[in-house]
Parts: structure tokens; C-alpha cells; sequence
């Protein structure tokens, strides 16, 4: 198994908006195409306007099989409508977890 972190620094001030809109419009839409949710976090200390998403996959190719099936979606092109202009910057990591990682 792998891990995406997707971490997104989002405007100030727009932060409640965001997640919001995630809330209402893109979890479902992203559970409905993507590997394993794991979770969904923001930031309290440190760098603030910070959401990150955790997101489980069997491999990359799943991965990637799977993020151009919901790139394809209207409806998901519809959502980052709604999120356009909110987004600073956006960057995604790889994890592999470690033998004794509870995440397996």
C-alpha cells in the first residue's frame, strides 16, 4: 500500500470556505473515484490556511488509473470551479509506509 499526501495552503480568510465546499461537493465525489480516504486535516499551529488529505492506493498505477477517471468526471470539474481562486499553492507526496507502520 501507498499513501498520498495532498497538502493545499489555501488563501487567507478562505479556509472555512474551502473545506466547506470539500464538505458539500468534493469528498463524495473524490471517495466515488479514488483509492482509500484515510483522512482529511487542518492546521491549528504553525503554518496556518493549511489543509492536508490522506488518501490510500494499492500502487501507483492504481493511482493513477484512478485520478484520470475522476479528472474525466464533469462533475468534478465542476467542484474545482467552485474552489478556483481559493487554492495559494498545492503539493502532493508519496509515503511508503515502514514495516512496523500500524498504516500497512
Amino acid at each position: 500500500m501507498i499513501y498520498e499526501e495532498r497538502d493545499y495552503h489555501i488563501k487567507p480568510g478562505k479556509l472555512q470556505t474551502f473545506v466547506g465546499l470539500y464538505r458539500d461537493h468534493g469528498v463524495e465525489l473524490q471517495k466515488k473515484h479514488l483509492g482509500t480516504f484515510i483522512s482529511y486535516f487542518t492546521t491549528e499551529i504553525g503554518e496556518l490556511n493549511h489543509v492536508v488529505a490522506l488518501w490510500g492506493y494499492e500502487s501507483l498505477d492504481q493511482r493513477a488509473e484512478m485520478r484520470a477517471r475522476m479528472l474525466a468526471d464533469p462533475e468534478w470539474s465542476a467542484y474545482l470551479g467552485m474552489v478556483d481562486g481559493l487554492i495559494q499553492s498545492q503539493n502532493s507526496r508519496i509515503l511508503t509506509p515502514v514495516d512496523f507502520s500500524p498504516l500497512q
